[in-house]
């Protein structure tokens, strides 16, 4: 069965190496310095997600008392702080913090940034278990972890609120996001546009596949209802396929969530 591959984005947003994040969240304001010259990629990604808004009125969704606090993740904003705790404790039916990404995926930059040490109020960008699988959710980390170094991109650090980062707990509101030195971003292009075009095009694929493989079976063409119930069945399985890689990169965050109490 045919996957359905998130496109690999390059940033359009050059960095200059002065944009400050300024996180305004539940618990009070963070600012961070961002390595926008160490970890270019990863930086313009973080910015032009901030400047268009897509932080705002999301809530953190996981934490582990000295390891790290965790948000970005999109399933997050329609819900209540109450909900977030909720769906960690996989009491809400359906819904589950830290499966979503912003459509794409961006490259790795941890080998090359010569500031990448985890360190307490350090800001990092998640990602699955495969390589430049990162996207648009990060963490904090509240205290030194050398054995992330290898592992995720660090590309900010806390210049100001670190008490506020530390008291951060799950389900609590990101209000803002702004950037502090930002210069105007790229308009859009077509770019975005042909890469998800390229996405429908691979599931389109898998689909014909599908009714293809169902006619070849049967002996003799599919009629219209069941080209279509085939042709369901094929999408819904990619979807399947895509939650499972999705959920594979938090288990191990949910197995430790589950052994803490809910903050």
């Amino acid at each position: 069965m045919a996957r359905v591959v998130k496109p690999l984005y390059r940033p359009r947003y050059v960095p200059s190496g002065r944009e400050i994040a300024v996180i305004d969240t539940a618990r009070g304001t963070i600012r961070v310095e961002l390595f926008g010259k160490e970890a270019p990629g990863t930086v313009g990604n973080f910015i032009e997600l901030a400047s268009k808004g897509f932080y705002d009125k999301l809530n953190f969704y996981g934490k582990v008392d000295g390891d790290v606090v965790v948000g970005g993740c999109p399933t997050t904003r329609p819900l209540s702080p109450q909900q977030v705790r909720m769906a960690v404790r996989e009491e809400l039916r359906g819904v589950h913090p830290g499966m979503k990404d912003c459509g794409y995926r961006i490259r790795d930059e941890w080998a090359s940034n010569p500031r990448n040490r985890h360190e307490d109020g350090t800001l990092s960008l998640t990602h699955r278990n495969a390589q430049d699988s990162g996207s648009c959710q990060f963490f904090f980390s509240l205290s030194s972890h050398p054995e992330y170094d290898e592992r995720f991109v660090v590309f900010g650090r806390t210049i100001e609120g670190l008490d506020v980062v530390h008291r951060l707990g799950i389900g609590d509101l990101i209000t803002s996001v702004r950037i502090e030195g930002a210069h105007d971003l790229p308009a859009d292009d077509e770019l975005i546009v042909a890469k998800d075009d390229a996405q429908q095009a691979a599931a389109q694929t898998a689909e014909d596949e599908a009714i293809d493989r169902a006619e070849a079976e049967r002996g003799e063409a599919l009629s219209a209802a069941e080209r279509q119930e085939v042709a369901r069945a094929a999408r819904a399985a990619i979807i399947d396929d895509e939650l499972q890689d999705q959920a594979t990169s938090i288990r191990a965050l949910r197995r430790v969530l589950a052994k803490r109490p809910t903050l």
